[in-house]
């Protein structure tokens, strides 16, 4: 069995923010607090360490008590370039990455991923990925992959360093070419909300005025 000790959590926070006209977007509010506190909050209640992957702004995410780490690569490489800055600094042999603004992901994310992960015949699987429902935008509701949210095998480094210094940027691109599990959240109870992502500071409002709080 995965131990909650032997995962580290990593919050995603270093985006452009760009459909937040360019704010950082992880410190925006968000029931008072900023958004990607909240998400290590959460995130505290599962793993054994956390840290926090931002490209600025660092001392405002430095005050929440974690390490923070700018990307290893330039350019704002998108979510890969977190994974990969997040496998270089992890000393666990897990890590679990999730997004800045997503405040509401289950609160048993890293117990599922791990428990799929375990599961995964004799070696088990390299990453373990969340999935959840979403409208395909034709009135029905599918279950697809939420790749951010990922349990990764820190042994999976090499391989990212060799993907991305190759020129790959598509998590499902990388990800596809490892023992993935897939772990659909759409069990009775599960918050229908749960991986709702806050893209623009409307869609922020609306998620903060629509959902009780929680734990």
């Amino acid at each position: 069995m995965i131990n909650q000790q032997d995962i580290t959590g990593l919050v995603l926070a270093g985006g452009r923010g760009s459909r937040m006209g360019g704010v950082d977007k992880g410190l925006q509010n968000f029931r008072g607090l900023p958004l990607a506190l909240h998400t290590l909050m959460r995130l505290q209640m599962q793993t054994g360490a956390t840290m926090v992957n931002a490209n600025r702004n660092l001392a405002a995410y430095e005050a929440f008590g974690t390490p923070v780490w700018p990307d290893v690569l330039s350019d704002y490489a998108g979510p890969l370039a977190g994974f990969l800055t997040g496998l270089e600094r992890c000393e666990t042999p897990w890590l679990l990455t999730v997004p800045c603004d997503t405040p509401l992901f289950p609160l048993d994310l890293a117990q599922r991923l791990a428990a799929a992960a375990d599961a995964e015949g004799a070696e088990g699987a390299d990453i373990a990925m969340a999935a959840a429902p979403e409208d395909d935008g034709k009135g029905q509701i599918t279950v697809r992959p939420q790749p951010v949210f990922c349990l990764l095998r820190v042994d999976l480094l090499e391989s990212l360093v060799a993907f991305t210094q190759a020129g790959g940027r598509k998590i499902d691109a990388w990800t596809g070419q490892h023992r993935c599990a897939i772990v659909p959240f759409d069990r009775p109870g599960d918050d229908p909300q749960a991986f709702f992502n806050a893209n623009t500071l409307a869609e922020l409002h609306a998620l903060e005025n629509s959902s009780a709080p929680q734990a």
